[in-house]
């Protein structure tokens, strides 16, 4: 599953002069569908005096909350991650292999979570702790750190770009930076996102290609 510790989004949040947890909760809130493109790197930690190797992605992602999200890897390989409100598929191209397992055994503490399945912040709660972050980067930030101390992620950090105050524009979300149990940094940079698009009542059904191992867990 190397990408399922990534699952993640794209988007708007809150309003001129909020912080990164009170634009995480606006997110939430109203952003009930969206549509983006996404680029990920990805740097694994360093090893034997070599310098860190990072590896870039891009592809796609929608999703309509809660529960159902969908990621299309296209470059440089091919590979999907689907919810479709029961089951996390995850098929990768290359290998003509599909992995399912159930959602509920699989999403609590997930980035997914965090940005597209949860239905509001009390949820979110449950599983993380937020907290506000110092401003960088021109963005705000707020901090996300699950409960569960035996699953993928040590943190997670969502950034904010800060609206218009003159114009009273919000401002959307600008990256997704997150280390994962073995020290690995994630982050994805997103772009041209739709807020609330109509998206097909199909969007998030998945069937597994004819031929394709199938891997239920």
């Amino acid at each position: 599953m190397k990408h399922f510790a990534i699952v993640c989004i794209a988007a708007y949040a809150g309003l001129a002069g909020a912080g990164g947890l009170e634009s995480l909760e606006v997110f939430v809130k109203t952003v009930k569908t969206g549509r983006a493109d996404f680029t990920q790197v990805v740097t694994a930690p360093a090893k034997d005096g070599q310098a860190p190797r990072a590896k870039t992605s891009t592809g796609t992602f929608e999703f309509s909350r809660p529960n159902r999200f969908k990621f299309v890897y296209k470059k440089p390989f091919e590979q999907s991650i689907v919810a479709d409100g029961q089951t996390l598929w995850l098929y990768d191209v290359d290998l003509n292999q599909v992995t399912a397992r159930k959602q509920a055994q699989t999403l609590g503490s997930t980035p997914a979570a965090l940005i597209a399945a949860a239905p509001d912040l009390h949820a979110l709660q449950a599983d993380f702790t937020l907290t506000d972050a110092p401003d960088k980067d021109g963005l705000q930030w707020v901090a996300a750190t699950p409960k569960a101390k035996d699953g993928q992620l040590q943190t997670v950090r969502v950034g904010f770009k800060v609206g218009d105050p003159a114009a009273n524009q919000a401002g959307g979300l600008a990256a997704l930076e997150i280390i994962d149990s073995f020290g690995q940094r994630s982050v994805l940079s997103f772009n041209r996102f739709e807020v609330n698009p109509a998206l097909p009542g199909n969007s998030f059904q998945f069937k597994p290609p004819a031929g394709a191992d199938v891997i239920r867990q």
